[in-house]
């Protein structure tokens, strides 16, 4: 029986995964495995952090616009997130992937974004880190634009806008990450899947951009393939 485990083991740790069960990345509590990189507390001792934990939520008060980023590195992994908008619609995403801070527009690290924008849930975003998808001249506009830097067409459309609930409801976002591909379903709905990402490991960060929203799941599991239908 010890043969087998160690088997497990040393199989889990040749793809890149810990022997682990799925974990919150947040405690309800603090934000203790986090750190916060909001530009404008550099220089003004005024300004407020925007990621907050209410009622047991991870809240992103939306405004000063910044990240909240894991201090731990992490590959190979199902990231479930609950959330909703908890006033007025707006933008915010998720970063998986991520690394050097504030490499585009003195804001944000290097990273594949996975949109959270009302309407545009599931849009991948290339921020100084590219990734491929089928059709990509359709759906990313013409190749000759194509870029990961500062007026660069960075933005891959979804593959659906109408998978989102109504304002005020909880949604599902599941983001898939094994090597250098990345599979979306939001509210169970297959909504975006690249490839040939130039990157295969990094941090995880939430945005505050612009509008408050609210999380009340974040959780981590280790995976070693790719899932074919909604997990």
């Amino acid at each position: 029986m010890k043969s087998i485990v160690a088997a497990i083991m040393a199989f889990f740790t040749l793809v890149g995964c810990t022997f682990q069960s799925s974990k919150s990345l947040f405690n309800g509590k603090d934000l203790e495995g986090w750190h916060v990189d909001v530009p404008e507390m550099d220089h003004d001792p005024e300004a407020i952090n925007p990621f907050i934990i209410r009622e047991g939520m991870l809240v992103s008060l939306g405004e000063p616009q910044g990240h909240i980023i894991t201090d731990a590195i992490y590959k190979d992994f199902r990231l479930e997130v609950e959330y909703r908008f908890a006033g007025k619609p707006g933008n915010c995403g998720v970063l998986v992937f991520a690394s050097t801070p504030r490499s585009l527009y003195d804001m944000f690290p290097k990273s594949i974004e996975v949109q959270m924008m009302h309407e545009n849930a599931g849009d991948f975003w290339c921020i100084v880190q590219d990734i491929t998808t089928d059709n990509m001249l359709e759906r990313r506009g013409p190749k000759e634009e194509w870029g990961i830097t500062e007026g660069k067409l960075r933005r891959i459309k979804n593959l659906t806008d109408g998978s989102e609930n109504p304002l005020g409801e909880w949604n599902s976002m599941t983001i898939e990450c094994l090597k250098n591909s990345i599979k979306v379903w939001v509210n169970g709905d297959l909504v975006n899947h690249g490839y040939n990402a130039t990157v295969s490991s990094g941090n995880i960060a939430l945005q505050a951009e612009g509008a408050e929203v609210e999380f009340r799941k974040v959780m981590l599991t280790p995976i070693v393939e790719l899932s074919e239908t909604a997990p």
